[in-house]
């Protein structure tokens, strides 16, 4: 089970100024962006948070309706203007693993899931037939990894190891019993690997 921004693309500095941007555009409020500090940082679930904080006049589903939109096309003028990157060797490793019939391979982002295939798109990856879960499906991370299971793997037959980036994916996997590889340094965990550039580092852990 894999996370995109920051995990698989390195999108993630673009992908919050397109929504900063979005929400200020739509709201003419400057959102509050401390991540950390947000039960859940999803899309929906920033939202969620920032209409609890900072703009109790919105329901949930009016906000969404009028940020996910720009939202959007943020996402795609920035991914025109420069299209997104793979981090070092996650397109080949993607590529391997839906090529290999040991493994059922599923994505589970907390961004929506139309601005996630454009970013996949953008930076190159295979997505046909790619069992995708995101935002549009859940508030909360834990629930959209769970529907990423479901979907990919709906006997409930096979262990998950979910590959992430950050502090909040640290915190979701611990919830659901999952074993983590963390991708890059913005997080800690005992299981890390710098990028994907060898197949060998990044599959050691799979469970």
């Amino acid at each position: 089970m894999l996370d995109i921004d920051g995990t698989l693309i390195q999108s993630y500095e673009f992908d919050e100024k397109c929504f900063i941007d979005a929400v200020k555009e739509t709201t003419g409020i400057d959102i509050e962006s401390d991540w950390e500090n947000y039960p859940n940082v999803t899309d929906r679930g920033i939202l969620e948070t920032f209409i609890s904080r900072q703009a109790p006049q919105y329901s949930l589903e009016a906000l969404e309706g009028i940020v996910k939109p720009i939202f959007i096309r943020n996402i795609q003028q920035s991914i025109e203007d420069k299209p997104a990157l793979e981090v070092d060797g996650a397109k080949a490793f993607v590529s391997y693993l839906l090529k290999n019939e040991q493994y059922v391979v599923s994505v589970a982002t907390g961004g929506w899931g139309e601005t996630a295939k454009l970013k996949l798109l953008s930076a190159g990856f295979e997505t046909e037939g790619l069992v995708l879960a995101s935002s549009n499906d859940h508030y909360a991370r834990i629930e959209i990894m769970k529907s990423a299971r479901m979907r990919a793997d709906p006997t409930n037959r096979f262990p998950i190891t979910y590959f992430g980036d950050a502090e909040w994916d640290v915190r979701a996997c611990e919830q659901l019993g999952v074993n983590l590889v963390l991708v890059g340094e913005r997080g800690n965990h005992h299981q890390r690997i710098k990028n994907f550039t060898s197949l060998d580092d990044a599959l050691r852990y799979v469970k």
